[in-house]
């Protein structure tokens, strides 16, 4: 019984993590196709409709996030995961047929609902399986998909587009729940840290679970969380849209500023791994406090015209800290809330997060429109990143945040 148990859990890593890895596949598709569909005229889309149609996929998202996770702290991690991937994966199939900008708008946004359930119940399952005081570790790493997936995608147009067309990118986005939907049937367990949860609670539903973030001293921590979360992914989605242009107006080629997007998310890549294993030696609030003020001085010196070698140093240096910082924020969320609301807490970050998903780009093109871009553009960014260490240390340290602290899973673990 134990060494099936013990195999059942070494599937959760591996399957989370492609089910994040989704998650990435839909940063990056979007903004792969829509320059083919612009220049092919196709449906007569403009730049306008065309950013009508990334909003509605983003608030898809953000109703996801917040209801899938609620409603995952009901019906257990398992089921939400595989109905979040088999959901986002059959409207993301349909894209590929859509016959006007309409529908395809449309199923965008039915994805999305999808989509941003599978963020929250993910870290949720991935928290529980984790080994006592290593969750930060264990977060940094299953979102290592999401840059794998970004990264995959992106060649994936590249090779794909120009032969295939743009439709088959989303049903190569598809094509891999095929594979992963029965994988997970078969071999995810359901968290123990949910069935003790449900088995010690009278019942409950997905309301009530969301109203469970404003009480029992938990109001300051959820309020504190989304601030974070907002100011987190506005850095991510901001930055990744806008940086090769603010570069360009700095006066770099193209061809560089394209290359420091890439060490952008390189560091990303280098930050996720350091990033955990600092949480799990000095403490998760510790290290999210100091990764954001880290964000915050790197973005800053971007505003300085440097010498080329350290122009990528502090781009590598400023995407180390700018993705992990919002990645902790999610470990810390795992960590305060307990088992019995645990989902809801980290699908409540990450719906309000995707407003900052949407407010990042608008706040990037504003200052790119205006010809500001540069320097003040790392200017506001920096400020953002400022208030996202403020807001994360208005979350008062618990009994469970500690090096070697295992995850929460009661509500005496949370102090707030």
């Amino acid at each position: 019984m134990a060494s099936r148990s013990s195999s059942a859990r070494s599937w959760v890593p591996l399957l989370c993590w492609a089910a994040v890895l989704l998650d990435g596949f839909d940063l990056v598709v979007l903004g792969t196709v829509l320059p083919v569909l612009l220049k092919g005229h196709v449906w007569n889309l403009t730049a306008g409709t065309a950013s009508v149609v990334t909003t509605t996929g983003l608030i898809g998202m953000v109703i996801g996030a917040l209801t899938i996770g609620a409603v995952t702290d009901v019906v257990g991690r398992r089921k939400a995961l595989i109905v979040s991937v088999t959901s986002f994966s059959a409207f993301s199939a349909l894209c590929a047929i859509a016959p006007s900008v309409t529908v395809f708008g449309l199923l965008r946004f039915l994805a999305g609902l999808g989509l941003g359930g599978c963020l929250p119940t993910a870290i949720a399952l991935m928290t529980e399986h984790a080994k006592g005081g290593r969750n930060g570790s264990a977060t940094t790493t299953v979102m290592t998909g999401y840059h794998v997936g970004a990264v995959l995608t992106a060649l994936l147009g590249i090779i794909a587009i120009p032969s295939l067309g743009w439709r088959a990118m989303f049903v190569f986005g598809a094509l891999p729940a095929l594979v992963l939907v029965p994988l997970m049937l078969k071999h995810l367990p359901e968290s123990a840290a949910f069935r003790s949860a449900a088995s010690a609670s009278s019942g409950g539903d997905a309301a009530r679970a969301l109203g469970s973030l404003f009480r029992g001293g938990l109001l300051r921590a959820t309020l504190a969380f989304w601030v974070t979360s907002f100011m987190g992914l506005l850095l991510v989605y901001g930055l990744n849209a806008w940086l090769p242009e603010i570069m360009r107006q700095a006066g770099y080629p193209l061809g560089a500023s394209l290359g420091l997007l890439l060490t952008l998310n390189l560091g990303a890549v280098a930050g996720l791994v350091l990033a955990g294993k600092v949480a799990d030696r000095a403490g998760i609030r510790p290290a999210a406090i100091g990764w954001f003020a880290s964000a915050t001085v790197f973005l800053a010196l971007l505003s300085i015209r440097l010498p080329s070698v350290a122009l990528y140093a502090a781009v590598f240096l400023a995407g180390c800290f700018v993705f992990s910082a919002q990645v902790l924020v999610y470990a810390y969320v795992g960590r305060i809330y307990p088992a019995s609301i645990r989902a809801t807490g980290l699908g409540g970050a990450a719906g309000v997060g995707r407003l900052g998903a949407i407010c990042g780009p608008i706040l990037g093109g504003t200052m790119v429109s205006a010809g500001i871009a540069y320097p003040w553009g790392f200017y506001a960014f920096a400020i953002v990143a400022a208030l996202g260490a403020i807001a994360v240390s208005w979350v008062r340290r618990g009994p469970a945040e500690s090096p070697a602290g295992e995850p929460a899973g009661s509500p005496d673990a949370v102090s707030a």
